[in-house]
């Protein structure tokens, strides 16, 4: 087995969930006592967010180079991103190591095609809906185009990302917000939903949407260990 070096702490909430769910899958696959391979880089989130708030992407991409580096060095023989918004410099990254970085993109387009979504919609930071690094690639490398809510939505959505999910903080009315907004966008054409914050998957469940869902948390970690267990 591949060891998984994992860029976590953006936040660690959905960073918990990636250790489980590659420790779980590694379990169900391979049985007995068998757990997955990873070493993990856990940033002060708060750090990262100041520097996104600030549009100062230079300084993050710098903090994101280092820290695979530091992957690196400690054994990785894979990056992961766990978090969909700092794939902006998922590039850079790239060309700073001499691992393979599992895309997170890269990992959910196959269930999105497998489902048969030609229109899903996105739900994320703002930083994901509103610039180009996670729609265009999905458009450019996979052929899909992908939808986002209207301005209001979009920012009450990044508002309980960071605010309550990233704090730990899970509630109902938000959880009914995000679900009115899937509803409203279906009715527009949406035909899919795709957990575009890894976070989200804390708030709501494939189970609560009429349209088929895609939970990019869970699709990651299954492609990173698919790659760990390669021959």
């Amino acid at each position: 087995m591949k060891t998984i070096g994992l860029l976590g702490g953006m936040s660690w909430e959905s960073t918990a969930v990636y250790y489980q769910t590659l420790n779980r899958m590694a379990r169900e696959r391979l049985g007995g006592l068998h757990s997955a391979k990873c070493v993990i880089w856990s940033f002060d989130f708060a750090e990262i967010e100041a520097a996104q708030a600030a549009g100062d992407w230079g300084r993050a991409t710098d903090m994101m180079i280092a820290a695979a580096r530091n992957l690196e060095r400690g054994g990785a023989e894979c990056l992961v991103i766990c978090t969909n918004t700092m794939h902006k410099m998922a590039s850079e990254l790239q060309a700073a190591v001499g691992i393979p970085l599992v895309h997170i993109a890269d990992a959910t387009a196959p269930a999105i095609k497998a489902a048969g979504s030609r229109a899903p919609l996105l739900l994320a930071t703002r930083y994901t809906m509103e610039q180009d690094f996670y729609k265009g690639h999905l458009e450019k490398e996979h052929g899909i185009t992908v939808r986002v809510p209207e301005a209001d939505d979009r920012e009450e959505v990044h508002r309980i990302i960071y605010e309550e999910l990233c704090r730990g903080e899970v509630w109902a009315d938000s959880k009914q917000t995000c679900l009115e907004i899937v509803e409203k966008e279906a009715s527009k054409g949406a035909d899919g939903v795709i957990f575009g914050c890894t976070e989200i998957g804390l708030l709501v469940k494939a189970e609560d949407f009429k349209v088929p869902a895609f939970d990019t948390t869970v699709l990651h970690a299954q492609a990173a260990l698919e790659f760990a267990l390669e021959a």
